[in-house]
C-alpha cells in the first residue's frame, strides 16, 4: 500500500470523515463498483470516464470544447460498444449507461437514473410492485400498503430509476425470463 493517495483516502475516511461525508464515500463506491461490474459484463473495455480524465490532463490546460468533443467521441463509442455487445438494452438504457460514465451528455433528460433511495428499500420495492402487477400479492398486504401510503403502485414506480421501469416492465410483459430480470436488477442495483 504504498500509494499516498490511497493513503490519504484512508487516512480521511478512518480518522476525519463525518457521518454525511461517509455517505458520500460510500455512494461513490458504489457507483465504482457498478461501472466496473458492468464493463465485466460487456467485455474488457476501457474505463470511459478514467479515459476522459487522463485525456484532460495530458491536454493540460484544453478548452472546453475540446472536452466536449472528446466526452462525445468516447459516448459515440460507448454506444457502439453496448450497442454490440448488449443488444438487448434499449436506448434509454444506453443513455443512462452514457451519463453515468460520462457526466454531462448521454442522458436526454439530464439525470443519471439514480434512486436515492438505498438499495435495500428500492429492492423491497421492487419485489412488491412486481408481487402486485403479477397478481401474486396478498390482498392484506396490498390494503396494509393502501394503508399506509395511499396510491403506493404509483408512487413506487414514479420512485424507480427509468432503468428499473424498463426492466419490470420487460418482465411483466413476457420479454424477458425471471432469470434475466434478476439478473439485470442486481446489476442495475450495484
Amino acid at each position: 500500500m504504498g500509494d499516498p493517495r490511497l493513503l490519504q483516502a484512508l487516512d480521511y475516511i478512518l480518522n476525519h470523515s463525518d457521518d454525511s461525508s461517509i455517505q458520500v464515500i460510500a455512494e461513490a463506491v458504489v457507483r465504482r463498483r457498478r461501472n466496473l461490474s458492468i464493463f465485466n459484463v460487456v467485455g474488457n473495455i476501457p474505463d470511459p470516464e478514467k479515459m476522459a480524465k487522463e485525456i484532460s490532463a495530458q491536454l493540460g490546460g484544453s478548452t472546453k470544447n475540446i472536452m466536449d468533443g472528446m466526452r462525445v467521441s468516447i459516448q459515440e463509442m460507448i454506444v457502439r460498444i453496448l450497442r454490440e455487445h448488449a443488444p438487448e438494452l434499449n436506448e434509454s438504457q444506453i443513455n443512462e449507461l452514457c451519463q453515468a460514465w460520462v457526466p454531462g451528455l448521454g442522458g436526454t433528460d439530464g439525470k443519471t437514473g439514480k434512486s436515492a433511495l438505498p438499495k435495500d428499500a428500492l429492492l423491497s420495492m421492487i419485489e412488491q410492485f412486481v408481487s402486485f402487477s403479477c397478481g401474486s400479492m396478498k390482498e392484506s398486504t396490498d390494503k396494509g400498503l393502501r394503508d399506509e401510503l395511499g396510491a403506493w403502485p404509483e408512487r413506487y414506480w414514479n420512485s424507480f430509476p427509468p432503468v428499473i421501469r424498463q426492466i419490470i416492465k420487460d418482465y411483466i410483459q413476457d420479454k424477458i425470463t425471471e432469470k434475466e430480470y434478476k439478473s439485470k436488477i442486481l446489476i442495475a442495483l450495484q
